[in-house]
């Protein structure tokens, strides 16, 4: 079984590596953007730090929070009771911290959240518009239209209260949430990256879709055999 201390940096390396997907993906630009992970049998989770370059990510500058947001810098090794200091105390953790806190406090089964804002996603999010199911693909991913959530400011736990409203009840991965942009949830941070980038693939060709034409709807019926075979079959 892995020491508290091991999983946090196995955390710490696989956030870190997951935002290098990001801006392959084009899903984000600047400083903008985040992703977080849980760390697995604790409180806490780790997330990008607040204002630093994705070219400038490595490990040790990932910021571990307990799930209220806040920053914990040390830890005991388990084994004699010494504290083992990690992180970097300059850096704070990135603006969006208390969404995905709120998050991981209230749907335990979330293991990642991501946040990006992603051209096409965002563009239905400035609408305030779900992206409806009408290709296989997002049947297979979403199971039904990606939804918008409620507008809401940075700062509190607003956008978390928004997220965990709008897909506690909802087989997609993703919400828009309205004139902000996608946020995504997994089982994992790499789960919740995937989501991520199959957002902004499914909402940038039903975009396009609609410009020659009203996208062709697909039977719920059908919606439901493309999700459960894509859950519980494909790839097993």
């Amino acid at each position: 079984m892995s020491t508290l201390l091991e999983s946090i940096e196995r955390i710490r390396r696989e956030v870190c590596d997951l935002h290098a997907e990001l801006t392959r993906y084009g899903l984000v630009v600047w400083t903008a953007g985040n992703v977080s992970g849980r760390v697995p049998g604790y409180d806490l989770m780790v997330i990008k730090p607040s204002g630093v370059s994705y070219d400038d990510l490595t490990p040790d500058l990932m910021v571990v929070t307990d799930l209220y947001g806040i920053p914990v810098s040390a830890a005991s090794n388990g084994g004699g009771g010494d504290i083992i200091e990690w992180g970097n105390p300059a850096l704070s953790p990135s603006s969006d911290t208390a969404a995905h806190a709120y998050v991981y406090r209230n749907m335990p089964d979330v293991g990642g959240v991501v946040h990006t804002h992603s051209t096409y996603a965002t563009a239905w999010a400035a609408r305030g518009e779900d992206i409806p199911c009408v290709l296989t693909m997002m049947g297979d991913e979403f199971g039904g239209p990606i939804p918008t959530g409620p507008f809401a400011l940075i700062g509190d736990d607003s956008i978390g209260k928004g997220i965990v409203e709008t897909l506690r009840n909802s087989n997609s991965p993703a919400v828009l949430m309205q004139n902000h942009g996608p946020f995504t949830i997994g089982k994992d941070a790499r789960s919740a990256v995937k989501a991520a980038v199959m957002c902004e693939e499914v909402a940038r060709t039903v975009h396009v879709s609609r410009q020659l034409g009203e996208p062709l709807p697909i039977d719920p019926g059908q919606i439901e055999s493309l999700y459960d075979r894509y859950q519980n079959v494909y790839g097993r």
